[in-house]
């Protein structure tokens, strides 16, 4: 009982404090770009917790699969104060592109700090060798496919069992700033509803010198977004079925 509520903590506490820091970067930079935020959420469906800011509503909602930051005029187009679909494409993208990049950036100081205290300075030069190369074949393999092969996919039940078998704090640490790292780098992944995604849809807007027909963007969302949940649902199969 006491090893099943360990593990239940470190699970939590690790996705938990990913897609805090992931949101955060959002929020954060959406408030330095002066856009209005009209909800801060750690979770998707009911509302479990809530609390109304002066502006921003902060709600701590029952599924634990994500979360979300959202902005005024993000979602369809509005000409208030603080509007997302005001503000400039180079603004829109910082806003977007935050996210992953402080997972990746989180991920990375994290990774350094451990092989710097525990390591002389040879072999910390040397990790980082073979950190940067296993940074490059992950690249590789998401631009030629291999990422995408059945046998590589890992969703959150396969994610779990990882963080279940660590044994220590760094150990701990370590797998953290590793799944940080890969959260951002897939995020970035040019696939609607995933960040990356918008991005490219910010950019051929910028392209255009106008937005996309509003109709054809929701369309090309919702067939991302499908996508995505087939994906999750198959992933989440495997990672079962390997268990088992």
């Amino acid at each position: 009982m006491i090893t099943a509520t360990i593990n239940l903590i470190k699970i939590a506490f690790l996705l938990g404090f990913l897609i805090i820091i992931h949101e955060g970067g959002h929020f954060l930079v959406a408030k330095l770009c002066k856009i209005k935020v009209n909800e801060f959420a750690i979770g998707f469906g009911p509302e479990i917790l809530k609390k109304q800011g002066k502006e921003t509503k902060y709600a701590l909602r029952l599924i634990p699969l994500g979360g979300f930051v959202s902005m005024e005029g993000e979602e369809t187009y509005s000409d208030k104060i603080g509007s997302f679909s005001k503000a400039s494409i180079l603004k829109r993208i910082s806003i977007v592109a935050s996210g992953a990049l402080v997972n990746i950036i989180f991920g990375l100081l994290v990774y350094f700090i451990i092989i710097a205290s525990y390591t002389d300075i040879q072999n910390a030069i040397e990790a980082l060798k073979l950190f940067g190369v296993s940074m490059i074949d992950s690249l590789k393999m998401l631009i030629n496919g291999t990422a995408f092969k059945e046998e590589q996919l890992t969703g959150i039940v396969g994610i779990s069992e990882i963080v279940v078998q660590t044994k220590g704090i760094i150990n701990y640490i370590y797998l953290l700033a590793v799944i940080s790292v890969s959260l951002g780098v897939t995020n970035l992944l040019p696939i609607p509803p995933l960040d990356g995604g918008k991005i490219v849809l910010l950019i051929i807007e910028g392209i255009r010198k106008k937005p996309l027909k509003e109709n054809l963007e929701i369309q090309i969302q919702m067939a991302g977004f499908v996508l995505m949940i087939v994906l999750t649902i198959f992933v989440t199969y495997k990672d079962i079925m390997r268990i088992v």
